[in-house]
């Protein structure tokens, strides 16, 4: 074995902690997590998922960036690995139950800036008593059946990521519309993705069922809870999902 001079190369070290954060990350991306042109979680979010500084993250990114794997504008970190961008499938409207609009038909929606129910406060990670935005929804065919009328809380996570949510604290008093149809489209554009959980209920002694869902993003956290209570009698009840086909 040839022995070490001084004047040997030195032996390489390990990898430092922002190269190994940098080659998690990008194998994250590459399964396909973040769609391309999406944003990049907040760095304090990335340092959490990687229990790292941030300003480890800061280097990994600019480990990334070097490599064309991200590209960072004033709205942050987007992915730019190859591949078609996500479309908004128009399956995802919110709230869950939403119709397509219908001139004769009622379709109201406002938002407010209140304690959400406990039981929403406890889905969504709130302190008793602390407000949210909470959105109400309520539609009705043009002869007034098929009634639906959906509450929705938003978590505190939905409200620091979702920049187009967080405009609406300031005007939530209840008095004037508020359609967030585009609301999961919002969460995507920020960099969320989006775990949908959806149980379905029948009301005893009448033809309604009790839709509630829960959406969570990459991370487990909690972004929103709907309640939507439906007039299933005169018509049927239906949810389509598109899931991309595996790369």
């Amino acid at each position: 074995m040839a022995r070490t001079t001084p004047h040997d190369p030195p032996l390489p070290e390990k990898e430092p902690l922002y190269w190994r954060v940098a080659t998690r990350l990008r194998g994250e991306l590459r399964d396909g997590g973040i769609p391309p042109g999406e944003r990049l979680p907040a760095e304090r979010h990335l340092a959490e998922h990687f229990d790292v500084s941030r300003e480890t993250i800061r280097q990994a990114l600019e480990v990334l960036r070097r490599d064309g794997v991200v590209a960072t504008d004033r709205r942050g970190s987007h992915a730019t690995l190859p591949g078609p961008a996500v479309q908004s499938p128009s399956s995802l409207a919110f709230p869950v139950g939403a119709r397509a609009a219908d001139p004769g038909a009622l379709d109201r929606a406002r938002v407010t800036w209140e304690t959400p129910p406990p039981e929403h406060a406890e889905a969504l990670g709130l302190a008793p008593h602390r407000p949210t935005l909470v959105h109400r929804y309520e539609s009705a065919g043009a002869d007034g059946r098929g009634r639906r009328t959906a509450m929705t809380s938003f978590s505190a996570v939905a409200l620091c990521e979702v920049e187009e949510l967080r405009r609406y604290r300031g005007r939530a008093d209840g008095a004037c519309s508020a359609q967030l149809r585009r609301a999961y489209d919002w969460m995507r554009r920020a960099g969320l993705t989006l775990h949908h959980r959806d149980t379905i209920t029948p009301l005893p002694d009448t033809p309604s069922v009790r839709v509630t869902r829960r959406v969570h993003d990459q991370y487990a956290r909690p972004l929103e809870i709907t309640d939507l209570v439906v007039d299933a009698q005169p018509d049927a009840l239906v949810y389509e999902f598109t899931l991309p086909a595996a790369g």
